[in-house]
């Protein structure tokens, strides 16, 4: 069994390879569960602290360089996780980055699976896309028939993968799982340019004993996730039989809906009132106009019945990340 993860060496990615490496065997095309032999990591840059195992092979490399990316995939793969994505404020900011990144890099990895698949059983592969598709005007409760009306490029960008994803599908040059993921907290390390990267900042900081921004206002929602759920649901995604899957290609992840302040009242329950007085209220219109341009509340009936689970309340997810960074 041989696994290609792009944008692996990101926290993400790094996760899911720790729970590949652990699992050690997956279903290919037939079924058949199979030794986890290889693991390919592609990514535009490495860290230090990447996993190491004999089966992992890390490269650094830019997927939207189609030589570069047919180099990688010359020989097929058995399953693809496609994490890889510039990320929304960075998509917003530089227009024609995000889509050669977000839509060209896509494309050149599913069209080397489409070749593959003249002699090959089609690959299954994850994406992750994202809750950004959805904006504009939109019902009190996003479900599984609202359409996607994105607001911002990295949304249209993802949305765009989606879709030609699904059309990629649907020829049978692929087995494609598109996950709508909700935004993930409490990321570890560096901010990014995420638009959302705030409402990591805002807990991973103050209990890091440094000052935080907040650039929306304390009532505002987000669809949220913890790490360890996004994990848990790109693996359930690939195990899923094709026929379970079903259609659409393109599956809204179940999440919790929590309000910014709440979030600081549940930092300042286990580490006092210190916590929220590190976190600067300074609001920012273009961040604030994104971030509620994404819907808060969602219906996951298609995702509850394909097994897909979420966090339990937002504290759970505070303790999942003291646990993870504790000494």
């Amino acid at each position: 069994m041989r696994i290609l993860i792009t944008g692996g060496a990101g926290f993400l990615g790094q996760r899911l390879l720790r729970s590949l490496l652990a699992r050690g065997h997956l279903p290919d095309a037939a079924g058949t569960e199979r030794s986890i032999t290889a693991i390919v990591i592609i990514d535009c840059s490495l860290g230090p602290d990447q996993i190491q195992d004999e089966r992992i092979v890390y490269q650094t490399l830019d997927i939207a360089d189609s030589d570069a990316c047919a180099r990688v995939l010359k020989d097929p793969f058995d399953a693809i996780f496609h994490l890889a994505a510039v990320v929304s404020a960075t998509a917003e900011a530089d227009f024609p980055g995000g889509w050669r990144a977000n839509l060209d890099g896509s494309r050149n990895l599913f069209e080397a699976c489409r070749i593959h698949s003249r002699n090959h059983p089609p690959t299954r592969l994850v994406f992750a896309s994202s809750v950004a598709v959805f904006g504009g005007v939109l019902p009190e409760i996003v479900d599984d028939a609202t359409a996607p009306t994105p607001q911002g490029s990295y949304g249209s960008q993802k949305l765009a993968t989606e879709i030609l994803l699904a059309d990629y599908s649907r020829k049978g040059y692929l087995d494609a799982r598109a996950l709508r993921i909700p935004t993930i907290v409490v990321r570890p390390g560096r901010p990014n340019g995420a638009a959302s990267g705030f409402a990591s900042a805002i807990i991973r900081e103050p209990l890091a004993g440094q000052a935080a921004l907040c650039p929306v206002a304390p009532d505002t929602l987000m669809w949220v996730a913890s790490p360890d759920a996004a994990v848990a649901a790109l693996l359930h995604a690939y195990l899923l039989p094709a026929k379970t899957w079903g259609a659409p290609c393109a599956l809204n992840l179940p999440g919790l809906t929590v309000r910014i302040q709440d979030m600081v009242d549940a930092l300042t329950e286990i580490g006092g009132a210190a916590m929220a007085d590190r976190i600067a209220w300074q609001r920012d219109p273009a961040i604030e106009a994104l971030v509620r341009s994404w819907p808060a509340r969602f219906d996951t009936a298609r995702a509850d019945r394909l097994g897909f689970l979420a966090d339990r309340d937002f504290r759970g997810i505070l303790d999942q990340y003291r646990a993870d960074t504790a000494p």
